[in-house]
């Protein structure tokens, strides 16, 4: 039996005001689609009519890795996807978690503590900071909707409003402000008739004339993340990353080239301290545990149960089977606050 005090290091490292960092898993909590739901959303829903032949032909390639086993993100890559193709992959990406988004912004209209997320960054501001920063690879707003509920300012790279247009970080002021920096684009992002990108807040579909600015997985992805505003926002992510003091990963698998090299450079380097909560490990957070590069690391993962949670420190080269819930952002919120 470990003898580590896991919640001092909990502890230790949250009180060193954590950049948080947002994945997939932090919005499967609440019932977002994860990429093989999605997958199988594209392969059932995608409008073929009107392609090419080679464009069918490369979604029934597209299609057939799918059905052999590999995930949506491999099987994008290794497919040659044209503009055409693209677009309807981002739009019917789009129509799913749109809905799904939707339903969950209504759900927490009639539940004031929904956001596990909320509480976390209530608790962060009773310091002195008046900045926080997360960073996210989701599409969804569900980290906008958490500051709402704890009436806190957040900023996206956008003015305020209903139809919001792009602005500097510095044009919008407020005593306590949460930036949130979506490196992958976000649902309520879009180019408009004048080739520019605006934000449009919470509506039901694609407004004619309008395209959805969301980066799916593939071989266009690098192309477009050079472009504005992701060229911005990755810019001001990876400002974020070097100057944290410590980071909260949360349902955040270790895969994305934007977040990734920094991340890690800060952790295996300067031995930033770093928290993983998360469903499950991925092989590659894993491996940073298991090869020792973090010096400073605490994961925490789902054991056999919700119930069940399996810790894994840096301070110790086994793990400790705890049985409750720490896993979750509830749980880990049990630990520090």
């Amino acid at each position: 039996m470990s003898d580590v005090n896991y919640k001092k290091q909990a502890q230790d490292y949250y009180n060193k005001a954590p950049l948080i960092i947002l994945g997939s898993g932090a919005s499967a909590a609440h019932g977002m689609s994860g990429m093989a739901a999605l997958a199988k959303y594209l392969t059932e829903n995608i409008n073929i009519s009107g392609l090419s032949t080679g464009e069918v032909t490369v979604w029934q390639n597209f299609c057939d890795k799918l059905t052999a086993g590999v995930d949506l993100e491999s099987a994008l890559h290794q497919v040659a996807v044209t503009e055409l193709l693209t677009s309807r992959i981002i739009s019917t990406t789009w129509s799913l978690l749109n809905t799904e988004d939707i339903n969950i912004y209504h759900k927490s209209l009639q539940n004031q503590a929904m956001f596990p997320l909320s509480r976390l960054l209530s608790h962060m501001f009773e310091s002195s900071l008046t900045r926080l920063n997360i960073v996210t690879t989701n599409y969804d707003r569900l980290a906008e909707y958490a500051c709402d509920q704890a009436r806190i300012h957040h900023y996206t790279g956008f003015t305020h409003g209903f139809f919001r247009q792009l602005a500097a970080p510095n044009e919008i002021n407020s005593a306590r402000r949460v930036n949130i920096w979506k490196v992958h684009g976000s649902l309520d992002w879009f180019k408009s008739p004048l080739d520019d990108i605006v934000a449009l807040s919470n509506i039901q579909g694609i407004p004619v004339n309008y395209k959805p600015e969301i980066v799916t997985p593939g071989t266009q992805k690098y192309q477009t993340t050079h472009l504005e505003p992701y060229r911005s926002i990755i810019n001001n992510a990876d400002q974020a990353i070097t100057m944290a003091n410590s980071y909260l990963c949360i349902g955040y698998g270790f895969n994305d080239e934007h977040i990734q090299p920094k991340l890690m450079a800060r952790c295996q380097r300067q031995n930033i301290p770093i928290t993983i909560i998360t469903y499950g490990l991925s092989d590659a957070a894993r491996n940073l545990i298991k090869d020792g590069k973090a010096k400073n690391c605490l994961a925490i993962e789902r054991g056999a149960s919700d119930d069940q949670s399996i810790v894994y420190s840096s301070l110790d080269k086994t793990s400790v089977t705890v049985e409750r819930n720490l896993w979750s952002l509830e749980g880990y919120l049990s630990l520090i606050m």
